[in-house]
């Protein structure tokens, strides 16, 4: 009778996993479409991009939320009920089943008419940014605003309709806790950031913006991921306007950055920002491939690969002492007479920045705290696209202390708001608390981190990372995977611990205030 049983679950599985894998494939024929869009597509074929995605997507809800899906997930949740949990098995139907409930709530209609929107506003947004014109882009918001609130209401949520978007992307975590996390992080930045305009002369990082060679710089931060572990075997990287990721499956795992000649920062940070994204989608088992558990635990456990390693590793001593002298070579004009120290602190300054992803590592969680707060007043009626532009400004006066100069460095910088993604912004703050969380343990178990980073060793490194956070992908939730990494859920006290300290050394906030 066992034998049987088991023999039953086991070709139900194959089954439910075969469904999965067409379903996958849809998903990643659209989105191979979409990178294509973001590079190489030419103006013109907007519109037959959007009806290709719109069917592509739609065909895939289709065969997602199908009865026989629901019959099979029937059937397996009571057959493996005493499988391991961790087990592939119990984890595929576990994960499908959270997926199946949320997706069966949305129409196929709405489905389609979320993704064909997605893909007119976005040259409508990149058209409006490089003019710094908002008019033109408020309609395409305005519709963006209205599906969103619309995936809202037919998820259901009990206090908040951004609740019902952020237990999407956030699986377990509430808007009421959310903002409890960024109340205890802004009682930690605001000071901070007091103290660091107290002494903003500090730090000088005019090197970085001495004219850096724009194909040597691509060159070198595409030579600077390869050593950090991105295979190339298995990825490139191209250029786009906002700068992302993007996995086809185990074997094509893409990247873009873009590039500046007058400020270095933004493609080198930019590549190893999304090639920590990327060696997270190139370290997921094989075994959970074309299945919903082959992608990352969250937006936010997926941002905190890419702030691990552009942040915690990228912007530490240990690593300018490895690779300083090879960047020296490769741009001898700009870096003449900066030393080693100098651009360490330089690429360390902190100060308020209009542009989200460039902003450093103490104001960064100020720009998501903004879009948070705007994202659910849009929602919620309490505020008109149209007046955006104005709350925008106002918020980040208030916040950042800057007056902003148009909206192209304003409410247009983030392509975010070009497709509907609401909900998806607190990924990154919570990608910064997971990172810290993340690399506390991770000193523990490779006391000499350091040490190797700084003779450019980083294999064990991502080795760590690859048993404990990718080869799972998302068969637990953000909670459960950082319970069995770290021991603890997630907290803010690692990251608040580490800027206090990084920054109070960078600007001698301790020394000041001892004096």
């Amino acid at each position: 009778m066992v034998g049987n049983t088991n023999a039953d679950s086991s070709g139900k599985l194959q089954q439910l996993r075969e469904i999965l894998a067409e379903v996958t494939d849809l998903n990643r024929a659209a989105m191979v479409l979409e990178w294509d869009q973001e590079t190489y597509m030419p103006p013109g074929g907007v519109q037959g991009r959007a009806e290709q995605l719109s069917t592509l997507l739609r065909l895939s809800h289709v065969k997602f939320t199908s009865d026989e899906v629901g019959r099979l997930l029937d059937d397996l949740e009571d057959e493996l009920a005493s499988a391991p949990f961790d087990s592939d098995e119990a984890s595929i139907v576990r994960v499908t089943r959270r997926d199946y409930d949320q997706a069966r709530k949305l129409p196929p209609d709405l489905v389609a008419e979320i993704a064909r929107a997605g893909s007119v506003a976005q040259p409508v947004w990149r058209k409006a940014r490089e003019d710094a014109d908002f008019a033109s882009f408020a309609p395409y918001l305005e519709k963006n605003v209205e599906l969103n609130r619309r995936i809202a209401d037919a998820l259901g949520y009990k206090d908040r309709p951004y609740d019902a978007l952020l237990d999407r992307s956030e699986p377990g975590m509430t808007s009421k806790e959310l903002a409890g996390i960024f109340a205890q992080l802004k009682d930690a930045i605001v000071p901070l950031v007091a103290g660091i305009a107290r002494h903003a002369d500090a730090i000088d990082d005019s090197a970085l913006h001495r004219g850096f060679d724009p194909d040597l710089q691509v060159a070198y931060a595409l030579d600077v991921v390869k050593h950090l572990g991105y295979d190339l075997e298995r990825g490139r990287q191209d250029i786009s306007t906002h700068p992302f990721s993007t996995g086809f499956g185990p074997g094509d795992v893409r990247i873009t950055t873009r590039v500046s000649r007058d400020f270095f920062n933004e493609c080198l940070f930019g590549s190893i920002h999304e090639s920590g994204h990327a060696m997270y989608n190139q370290g997921m088992a094989r075994e959970i491939d074309r299945t919903p558990l082959w992608d990352g635990a969250s937006p936010g456990v997926h941002e905190s690969q890419s702030r691990l390693w552009e942040n915690l590793v990228g912007r530490s001593r240990a690593f300018w002492r490895h690779f300083y002298p090879s960047l020296r070579s490769v741009f001898p004009d700009p870096l003449r007479g900066v030393e080693e120290e100098d651009f360490y602190r330089a690429v360390n300054k902190s100060h308020p920045t209009y542009i989200r992803v460039e902003a450093d590592e103490v104001t960064y969680n100020l720009h998501v705290l903004l879009r948070f707060e705007l994202e659910n007043e849009l929602l919620e009626g309490k505020l008109k696209v149209k007046d955006l532009p104005e709350a925008w400004n106002s918020r980040f006066k208030s916040y950042l202390g800057l007056d902003v100069p148009n909206d192209r460095d304003g409410a247009l910088q983030d392509i975010h708001w070009s497709f509907v993604s609401f909900g998806i912004f607190p990924g990154y703050t919570i990608g910064n608390l997971v990172s810290a969380q993340l690399m506390e343990k991770i000193r523990l178990d490779i006391p000499d981190l350091d040490a190797q980073i700084e003779r450019g060793q980083f294999a064990n490194l991502l080795g760590w990372l690859r048993k404990n956070v990718h080869r799972h992908g998302r068969k637990f939730t953000p909670n459960e995977l950082l319970e069995r990494a770290t021991g603890k859920p997630l907290t803010a006290a690692p990251w608040i611990a580490y800027v206090q300290q990084k920054f109070g050394a960078l600007y001698s906030l301790e020394a000041a205030r001892a004096g």
